[in-house]
């Protein structure tokens, strides 16, 4: 064909967007078990990635509620040390010393009792399961927001008895199947008449044997002083009771009262898991970097496997850059199809676990969207060397390697 003078060169068609994605998926379909392997490597980085930020994000989620639930306004006070490194001991009328602060709303107390829980009598001495015996007033159970798995709480007549409630861990350790068990306590034996759910913010209830405040006194010889305060307070006002504590609990010695708040502890307990979870993200990230690679490997090979292709294209008229489009658009593809299988996978290992912790289910959009954005941008990168080696292949070069 020979061109009149002035008359202007042919343009070689162009592809539309759909074209070049069909050509690159025609691509991938001659090789499916290569592809496979490598949108696996872009899968598994996704997927670590995704269940990292939806476990720590349902975990946040189930800190939240359980918050919500058991309130942020519950304040402890307990015997500090003395100016000569001796362990305090709070006044006997504590607790109805806190009771007069205003934004108070209810006030109960614990008191350590030095006697040992034993399953039976038979037990040798020293083998208590770690158990601490405690005495409770009979507000303790409403202040921290407590319930019962099996039994009941103290009444006016059974805290006057040797009875015993057990947290949710003492009873697993002494083995009690349930209520109406009989233990052996400080040398007398007690009736269980209930068993604890664990208590979110008072653990060391999990783990103690309760008994009546006045049953304490009659039978295990508590001196009566309590060792732990728990407040409720107007939600408004924590900052400024936990000012006031110290100085009305003992007001003679208020640095010997330490304060504290137990949903601060789970707080902190979340900032330790978030540092955890930024280690897992990074090897998240390393393992999303190694299905690059293998993704710019797999490009590579396609190039040199399909040499006669592209010179047949080029011969035909296709352009460098519709050569370029076209396996560039295969490497999106191929990351595409990594970031749609790590996506599924992370959230089906985010339910499966949050499901076994009884958490809420919790996969952020953004973390999705962030997983298809740097999936994207890994591909275009891994596709970006193959794309340009395969447009620089000369339609002669590329004919005559066949």
């Amino acid at each position: 064909m020979t061109l009149k003078p002035g008359a202007a060169k042919p343009r070689p068609a162009r592809l539309s967007p759909a074209d070049v994605a069909r050509l690159g998926a025609a691509g991938l379909r001659s090789r499916p078990l290569r592809v496979c392997l490598s949108a696996l490597g872009i899968a598994i980085g996704i997927a670590a990635m995704l269940a990292v930020v939806g476990i720590s994000t349902s975990s946040r989620a189930e800190l939240n509620q359980t918050l919500d639930r058991l309130g942020t306004n519950l304040l402890t006070a307990a015997p500090g040390e003395t100016r000569t490194g001796e362990e305090a001991v709070l006044p006997e009328e504590s607790t109805a010393l806190v009771g007069r602060i205003g934004p108070v709303e209810s006030v109960s107390a614990t008191g350590a009792v030095t006697k040992s829980i034993y399953r039976t009598d038979h037990v040798p001495a020293g083998q208590t399961g770690s158990i601490q015996v405690l005495a409770a007033q009979p507000e303790l159970l409403t202040v921290v927001d407590a319930t019962l798995h099996a039994g009941s709480w103290f009444t006016p007549a059974t805290a006057t008895y040797p009875t015993v409630v057990l947290g949710a861990t003492a009873a697993r350790r002494l083995d009690v199947p349930g209520v109406g068990t009989r233990v052996w306590l400080g040398g007398e034996w007690f009736a269980v008449i209930g068993i604890l759910t664990p208590v979110p913010l008072v653990e060391e209830l999990d783990s103690a044997a309760l008994v009546g405040w006045d049953a304490a006194r009659s039978y295990l010889g508590f001196d009566g002083h309590p060792t732990r305060l728990y407040l409720r307070v107007a939600p408004t006002q924590v900052a400024a009771v936990r000012a006031v504590l110290g100085r009305t609990v003992n007001p003679e010695a208020p640095n010997e009262v330490s304060v504290s708040r137990p949903s601060d502890a789970l707080a902190a307990q979340q900032a330790t898991d978030n540092a955890l979870n930024g280690l897992l993200l990074g090897l998240g990230a390393v393992a999303l970097l190694v299905g690059g690679v293998g993704i710019a490997n797999t490009m590579v090979i396609s190039v040199l496997e399909r040499r006669a292709e592209v010179g047949l294209r080029r011969a035909l008229g296709a352009t460098r850059g519709q050569i370029r489009g076209q396996f560039l658009a295969e490497s999106l593809l191929l990351s595409t199809l990594g970031c749609v299988g790590g996506t599924l996978l992370g959230v089906v290992v985010t339910g499966l676990y949050a499901a076994s912790q009884s958490w809420p289910v919790v996969v952020p959009a953004w973390a999705m969207a962030g997983g298809l954005a740097a999936t994207l941008l890994i591909g275009a990168a891994a596709g970006l060397y193959p794309a340009v080696r395969a447009s620089r292949l000369a339609p002669t070069e590329a004919l005559a390697g066949t």
